[in-house]
């Protein structure tokens, strides 16, 4: 018996000990949504990269760079670093991708193992990401890129043309990486808000991403027997779960052990788990890194520990990025900048006090929507025709990237005011959205406004609320969805606000100005409210525009073809203008944008009066309705009466 028990104890111990020698760790250091934040913000002025505890700045490749060189050497085992798309399209340092490709040669030279693409890598239409993918190669390489649900048309040159370079500089489905006798199985996805949300990536489409994991999934399980497989998932993550893609992937896609998300700019401090999936994401501008502590062992997967990683002036630079990121500033100054009297930092205006980008108005909002119209009016209006004086822009946060910071010295820098509008491509394929005009009836512009306060609500999207100028209207979110807008003015702070008549009778067309993604959005809300809110673009006589393109500003016609007025310069121009207040040179913030102007005003009110005055479509309808269903039971009820009645005079003979 002795003996027996000894055996039991000495099977006991070497079966633990060949479960420990089985079990294997992996560290994954991941990001996502880094737009091409290369210096700590904000501001810009107050970054001081080669001083620890310096100043108050989030961000900054080069300390991301830190943290993955120190990661790697405090854990003996394997560590892998991932992002999840949009590294791309954020500031200046984007201006020059496509000739440049400075994110995919400073990913590669932190040490990235492998990246999606998200939809701002597709900005630059389905060429200039070819472009970008040819200059990495060209300049030293890029980190392995996946993506699995891009759908090709090689009836299509551009499709076939950019198929090519994907095969050409190793953009795959998925990859595999063999390392420290794992087998990791890794590939990408982008989602379908990101698709649509990705109108320059026309004509390229995709496949359902839930769709193509699952194709993902069964081959890296069985064909190519991976011990862990992993999704790079530019879907995001909502505050509803219902609404959130890659918790939806998750469930529906078994599998996965671990899904690095990205697109909504989620910052987590632990990850999620869904079944047996966790999904982690990283805020977004390099403000923050996650690391991912995991135990391998006997194919499942388990959390030993989460970081969340704040990216901060704690964190020292990795000198040699920052070095890199420092050329590739002058690059920028003298091949971008230099001609416009501009340099990355070179101080455009002050202000005593933080501008701030929000879900509601803000003083941002107003500022950047009150550039355009200043601008288009600026560039071609003509004193003489009111009519041509821009009546309304608009501006929508999913295109405003970042805030002002008035910081230590309360100076703005070319660098940091570019980081508030950055994006877009124009038709004349040159960086930045243009500015486009159009005119619209009174009723349109209504329907304009019911984006912020009917269409938001339903995608839950903060992309489609609207900054304003030219206006104010008020709304009460109470009435009928689409309807909701209950007065309007028009005019400015400065000269004074007119009612605006939004009823179909009045048939002045006024002028509106936006750039040219927001102007597609605007025709596209249309399609989605099934014509409800249509909207359509008409040049000063009323004809219907059906090209965008062919209302953009031409800033110069003495010049053959169109000189677009880029939006960013636009801003720029409009913030030089601003009075220097205090005598040093430096235009400074108008006091209006300190704080709201009540442009957007909520009025909610459960009044019957005020739910159904001055009725639209919708709210016509439903009353109807309500009013038909009303008499349908006032009808039924006089006719169950009358039937009783009759029932009990029967009775009583």
């Amino acid at each position: 018996m002795k003996y027996f028990r000894i055996l039991i104890i000495i099977a006991a111990l070497l079966f633990t000990s060949s479960s420990i020698a089985a079990e294997k760790l992996l560290t994954i250091v991941h990001t996502n949504d880094m737009h091409s934040h290369f210096q700590g913000f904000s501001p810009e002025i107050d970054y001081q990269p080669l001083k620890v505890h310096a100043d108050k700045t989030l961000g900054g490749w080069a300390r991301v760079a830190t943290v993955i060189k120190n990661t790697r050497k405090e854990r003996p085992h394997l560590v892998l670093v991932l992002d999840a798309g949009d590294y791309t399209m954020g500031s200046l340092f984007h201006m020059l991708t496509r000739e440049e490709a400075f994110e995919l040669r400073l990913l590669k030279a932190m040490g990235y193992d492998a990246v999606t693409l998200g939809n701002h890598e597709f900005d630059l239409k389905p060429a200039g990401l070819a472009a970008i993918l040819k200059t990495a190669k060209a300049k030293g390489g890029a980190p392995a890129i996946v993506l699995a649900n891009p759908v090709f048309d090689r009836t299509k040159p551009v499709l076939a043309d950019l198929q090519d370079t994907f095969s050409e500089t190793g953009v795959k489905p998925y990859t595999i990486l063999r390392r420290d006798g794992l087998k990791i199985g890794i590939f990408g996805l982008l989602g379908r808000d990101a698709v649509e949300v990705s109108p320059f990536a026309k004509p390229l489409t995709f496949r359902d991403p839930v769709e193509a994991a699952r194709e993902m999934v069964d081959i890296l399980r069985h064909k190519e027997k991976a011990d862990i497989v992993i999704c790079l998932s530019h879907g995001g993550l909502r505050g509803n779960p219902k609404k959130s893609e890659d918790i939806l992937l998750a469930q529906n896609v078994p599998g996965i052990d671990v899904i690095i998300s990205g697109h909504t700019h989620t910052k987590l401090d632990r990850p999620i788990t869904v079944g047996s999936t966790l999904i982690v994401q990283a805020w977004c501008y390099g403000m923050q890194a996650g690391i991912l502590d995991l135990a391998v062992n006997d194919g499942r997967i388990s959390v030993q520990n989460y970081t969340p990683v704040t990216i901060n002036s704690a964190i020292a630079d990795d000198q040699q990025i920052q070095l890199m990121i420092n050329s590739f500033k002058k690059t920028i100054d003298s091949r971008l900048l230099a001609a416009l009297n501009l340099s990355y930092d070179k101080v455009v205006a002050e202000t005593k006090w933080d501008l701030i980008n929000s879900a509601q108005e803000s003083p941002l909002g107003n500022l950047l929507a009150d550039a355009i119209r200043w601008t288009v009016n600026q560039a071609d209006s003509d004193p003489r025709d009111p009519s041509s004086r821009v009546v309304v822009a608009v501006e929508s946060n999913g295109v405003i990237r970042d805030n002002l910071a008035a910081g230590k010295t309360g100076k703005i820098t070319a660098g940091d005011l570019f980081r508030t509008i950055p994006l877009g491509i124009g038709s004349d394929n040159t960086m930045g959205y243009p500015l486009i005009s159009f005119y619209l009836y009174a009723y349109e512009i209504k329907r304009a406004l019911e984006i912020p306060t009917s269409v938001r609500p339903l995608k839950e999207n903060d992309d489609y609320f609207l900054q304003i100028s030219g206006l104010h209207f008020t709304y009460n979110p109470h009435r009928m969805i689409f309807d909701r807008v209950t007065a309007i003015e028009i005019g400015s702070e400065e000269e004074g606000f007119t009612p605006l008549d939004y009823s179909a009778s009045n048939k002045k067309l006024y002028r509106v100005a936006a750039n040219i993604y927001n102007a597609t959005f605007l025709k596209m809300v249309g399609k989605f409210t099934y014509s409800l809110l249509e909207i359509v673009p008409k040049d000063k006589n009323g004809a219907r525009i059906e090209k965008l393109s062919a209302a953009i500003i031409d800033g110069n016609k003495s010049q053959p073809g169109t000189q677009e007025i880029k939006q960013w310069k636009g801003v720029m121009q409009y913030v030089r203008s601003f009075p220097d207040t205090n005598g040093n040179g430096i235009p400074d913030i108008p006091e209006k944008y300190r704080g709201q102007l009540g442009r957007i005003v909520e009025a909610p009110s459960f009044n019957p009066v005020n739910l159904v005055s001055r009725p639209a479509t919708t709210t016509i309808v439903v009353v109807a309705v309500l009013s038909f269903v009303v008499l349908l039971i006032v009808a039924l009820g006089i006719v169950i009466r009358k039937r009783r009645k009759a029932q009990k005079g029967q009775g009583s003979k």
